[in-house]
């Protein structure tokens, strides 16, 4: 699904810009980027500079002369404003956002942002079919444009890529509890003869917390054999 959803940027100022919202889409493996009458002239080396990598993602990147014209290969629109509109469209929190991209996953879905200095105008949002919002402190609300682009592409990722979101494996060759209490008591063998343990009557809960630092982190029987062979020489 990743491939079908486009984002188009209506009149962006700062090639720069551009160039980082590039970048943002190859972070998150989406490719398709849509210009809409940009600022200053194209192509463009600020963006290019930005783009960090992902100028093949502004090699294929197309511009249009109106968003009508642009909006034609998307079945489904979803525009991005920071304020509320007074508009007949449907509003979707953030939340409701993610879940109708899932709902819509099988079709050509297009994610509309506009100019930095101003947003989306009315008549740009007349060619969405929904508008949503990114949730931000309300003491400060504005976003840099591939700042708010980065932030969609995370959670469209999120929802395509779940696997990439699963915990990380544990270490196969994790050492048994009876390994590590051999190491413990050798540890506390040459403690003893060091004089470590004082006063003695802590010794009980200082060997409970050597084992509670040990037992955490989960070493695995080779990194055990590493630290025993440390803690001889030293």
């Amino acid at each position: 699904m990743i491939k079908s959803v486009g984002f188009l940027l209506v009149n962006p100022q700062l090639p720069e810009n551009i160039g980082f919202c590039a970048r943002a889409l190859k972070n998150f493996g989406f490719k398709k980027l849509d210009i809409i009458n940009p600022k200053e002239k194209w192509p463009n080396k600020k963006a290019i500079a930005t783009s960090v990598g992902a100028s093949d993602i502004l090699n294929k990147t197309k511009i249009y002369s109106s968003l009508k014209i642009a909006s034609n290969k998307y079945d489904v629109i979803y525009a991005s404003t920071a304020r509320k509109r007074d508009i007949n469209k449907k509003h979707l929190s953030f939340k409701q956002f993610i879940e109708s991209i899932k709902k819509n996953r099988n079709k050509k879905i297009g994610i509309l942002f506009g100019p930095e200095a101003s947003g989306l105008s009315n008549e740009d949002i007349g060619y969405s079919n929904y508008i949503f919002k990114i949730p931000v402190h309300k003491k400060f609300e504005s976003l840099n444009l591939s700042h708010s682009l980065i932030i969609v592409c995370f959670e469209i990722f999120k929802l395509l890529k779940p696997s990439f979101f699963k915990k990380e494996k544990h270490l196969g060759d994790i050492a048994s509890k009876k390994k590590l209490n051999v190491f413990i008591d050798f540890l506390e063998t040459r403690l003893d003869k060091k004089g470590f343990f004082v006063p003695k009557e802590k010794k009980k809960n200082m060997l409970i917390n050597l084992r509670n630092i040990f037992g955490r982190i989960e070493l695995s029987n080779k990194e055990l054999r590493i630290l025993s062979s440390v803690f001889s020489k030293l």
